[in-house]
C-alpha cells in the first residue's frame, strides 16, 4: 500500500496523460467515424466501398499492430513525430473510429426510410437529408455504445506505453521494475485510476441508455 501514496505524482501525471490521450483520440474517432458512416450509406459506389474497406481492415487488424506502424513505421517513412503521443492518438483514433463507423451506421439504419424519402421529395439533397433529418435520430440513438466504444478507447490507451508513451500503463511498467517487492499493489494502484475515469463514463452510458428508453 506505501508504494501507491509513494507514487501517487507518478500516477497522477499518468492519470492526465490517459485522460489526454483518451479525450483527443476520442473527438478526432468520433468526427472520422461519423465521416466514415456518412460515407457508407452514400450513394457514391467509390465511398462505400473506401469506407468498408477501411472499417473492416480497421476492427480486423490488431490494436498492437496500428500502433506498431504509427510509432515505427510512419517515421521510417518521413513522418517525424516530436512527441511519440501524436503517434498514439493517430493509432487510438484510427483504430477507434472504425467502431464508431458502425455503431453510428446501425442508429441511421434504425432511423425509419419514410422521413429520408419525404425529405427527398421536397427536394433535399442527400447531404441535407443526412444532416438535418437521419444523423440527429441516429446520434441520438447510439450514444449508449458510442460511449462503450470510448471506455474500451480508454482502456485501449494502455498499449501506449508499450510504445514510448509515458501514461498510467507506461508508468505502472517503471513502478514494477523499480519496486519489485510492490508489484501487486503498484498495479492496483493503476486499475484504481483506470477505474476514475471508465466507471463514470459507464454510469453515463446507463443512464443515458434509460433516458432514450423512456423517450422512445
Amino acid at each position: 500500500m506505501d508504494a501507491i501514496f509513494e507514487s501517487l505524482p507518478q500516477y497522477w501525471d499518468g492519470f492526465l496523460r490517459t485522460l489526454f490521450l483518451a479525450v483527443v483520440s476520442g473527438v478526432i474517432a468520433l468526427l472520422l467515424g461519423t465521416l466514415l458512416a456518412a460515407m457508407r450509406v452514400s450513394p457514391v459506389a467509390a465511398l462505400r466501398g473506401f469506407s468498408t474497406f477501411y472499417v473492416e481492415v480497421a476492427r480486423n487488424t490488431p490494436l498492437t499492430i496500428i500502433f506498431f506502424f504509427s510509432a515505427i513505421v510512419l517515421p521510417r517513412l518521413g513522418v517525424k513525430f516530436e512527441q511519440f503521443e501524436v503517434a498514439a492518438i493517430i493509432a487510438l483514433s484510427s483504430y477507434t473510429a472504425a467502431f464508431v463507423a458502425e455503431a453510428v451506421r446501425s442508429g441511421v439504419n434504425s432511423v425509419p426510410v419514410g422521413q429520408a424519402e419525404a425529405a427527398r421529395s421536397i427536394g433535399m439533397t442527400f447531404a441535407q437529408v443526412l444532416g438535418f433529418i437521419v444523423l440527429p435520430q441516429a446520434l441520438r440513438t447510439v450514444v449508449p455504445p458510442l460511449i462503450n466504444i470510448m471506455i474500451a478507447l480508454v482502456k485501449n490507451s494502455s498499449v501506449a506505453g508499450a510504445f514510448f508513451v509515458l501514461e498510467l500503463f507506461g508508468y505502472g511498467l517503471q513502478l514494477s521494475n523499480s519496486r519489485g517487492d510492490a508489484v501487486m499493489w503498484i498495479l492496483i494502484g493503476v486499475a484504481f485510476f483506470y477505474l476514475l475515469i471508465t466507471v463514470p463514463l459507464g454510469l453515463l452510458a446507463h443512464f443515458v441508455e434509460r433516458k432514450v428508453a423512456i423517450a422512445r
